[in-house]
């Protein structure tokens, strides 16, 4: 009986799959048929009557190719579980600058919403994901489409042939029991390598998008070593510098005063001692600032150990095995948790969290989950994908999961082959 049970299962399931597969092959080319039935309606006299049926088929096939890609790349992930990327150019951060205009990284635009326009039709348009798209919804009704309609056919010809009467009759559906039945669990099946086959990046697309990454890892990077010595510019110009200065001042009072006023003289060295341990501390902390010397000297986990004590938060911290990595990539890590953290502390208003360091094959692994309210949005020029660009220098990757009302993943994913 279970077997049964399964074997009817295994059948619908089929069925409802191949059904799926038909019904989106057969959008483009249904387009396809209108436009031919449009210009015969309109007849052959009509010197115009090409015009209508080839712009419905250009419109059409232009509109409904990444639709249909995209449909086709849902149901093969969440039948098969293959995940094929899009390869579809991003779009840039939108920016104002400061004579008022837009910037959306092809051209000027007065207002912010027409920089978005024209960057989504040029991106559109320049896409080379086009091309493959178009040549997708032209194989897609050749290959795994048919296959797919085996079922279907065998269902129609069933229910015909049971429908009339006679021996040839009788036949017919017989054979289209047998074939649904036999081909229903298999016939979706053929979708999976056509999609992988023709839907995937090419290489020449693959590498430009790589160019464009490196180019905007290049950019970013120039920017954060600029920002940051500004910030340590400053730090010491507010800080240590100006305490040095006075350093020195009371130093050179004190010196004039120590044979007409020698109290007031050790008055000023008490307190020329005093701010050189302030000059002190200040340079410790700006040091620390830049990476905490407990990162320097004992490695990533127990950096993270140290600000888990420190963070407001409840914080987990779970680890398989001692980790000593590169300390540009420790460095990247260990801000990225301090980052998440941070806006789970701030934004999530998170009361607990958990950070976890594991190893897969070649890779390190790190997850930050927290119990907030959710609702973290990587948006092109926002905090986080910052933190997905940084890591992005050392090909690394970051997943963001965080529904509405929480909880939020974070997956911080760094190649390490060489540990």
């Amino acid at each position: 009986m279970r077997g049964l049970r399964s074997w009817v299962a295994s059948f619908g399931v089929g069925l409802a799959r191949a059904a799926a597969v038909v019904a989106v092959a057969l959008v483009v080319p249904a387009v396809w048929a209108a436009a031919v039935a449009l210009g015969i309606a309109w007849g052959a006299s009509n010197p115009w009557s090409w015009l209508a049926p080839a712009v419905l088929v250009g419109a059409g096939t232009l509109g409904l190719s990444r639709p249909v890609c995209r449909t086709v790349r849902f149901l093969v992930a969440r039948w098969t579980s293959t995940v094929i990327e899009s390869g579809y150019r991003r779009p840039g951060p939108v920016t104002q600058l400061s004579t008022g205009y837009w910037w959306n990284g092809f051209g000027y635009e007065r207002t912010g919403r027409d920089a978005v326009l024209d960057q989504r039709m040029r991106l559109r348009w320049s896409d080379p994901a086009n091309w493959r798209d178009l040549w997708f919804v032209a194989v897609l009704p050749v290959t795994a489409g048919p296959v797919a309609a085996v079922p279907l056919a065998g269902m129609a010809a069933a229910v015909l042939g049971f429908g009339g009467s006679g021996f040839i009759a009788n036949v017919v559906g017989t054979v289209g029991v047998a074939v649904a039945l036999g081909s229903a669990p298999y016939a979706w099946r053929p979708v999976e390598p056509v999609a992988v086959r023709f839907l995937r990046p090419s290489a020449a697309m693959e590498l430009a998008d790589r160019v464009d990454e490196l180019t905007a890892q290049r950019a970013d990077t120039t920017v954060a070593q600029a920002a940051e010595i500004r910030r340590i510019e400053r730090d010491l110009h507010d800080g240590a510098q100006a305490r040095l200065v006075a350093l020195g001042m009371s130093l050179a009072t004190a010196e004039k005063l120590m044979e007409k006023d020698p109290e007031r003289a050790r008055a000023l060295m008490r307190e020329a001692r005093a701010g050189a341990a302030t000059s002190l501390t200040e340079l410790r902390d700006l040091v620390q600032g830049i990476n905490p010397p407990v990162l320097n000297e004992r490695g990533l986990l127990d950096a993270v150990r140290a600000f888990a004590l420190d963070s407001p938060l409840e914080v987990r911290v779970d680890a398989e095995v001692e980790l000593r990595l590169d300390p540009p990539i420790e460095s990247a890590l260990y801000f990225g948790v301090v980052e998440l953290v941070t806006n789970a502390v701030k934004h999530a208003h998170a009361s607990r969290a958990r950070i976890s360091l594991t190893r897969q094959g070649p890779d390190l692994v790190v997850v930050v989950e927290d119990d907030g309210r959710g609702g973290a949005d990587p948006r092109p020029g926002g905090g986080l994908d910052g933190l997905r660009r940084r890591l992005a220098v050392f090909d690394g990757t970051l997943e963001i999961t965080s529904p509405a009302g929480g909880p939020t993943r974070a997956r911080m994913m760094v190649p390490c082959a060489s540990w």
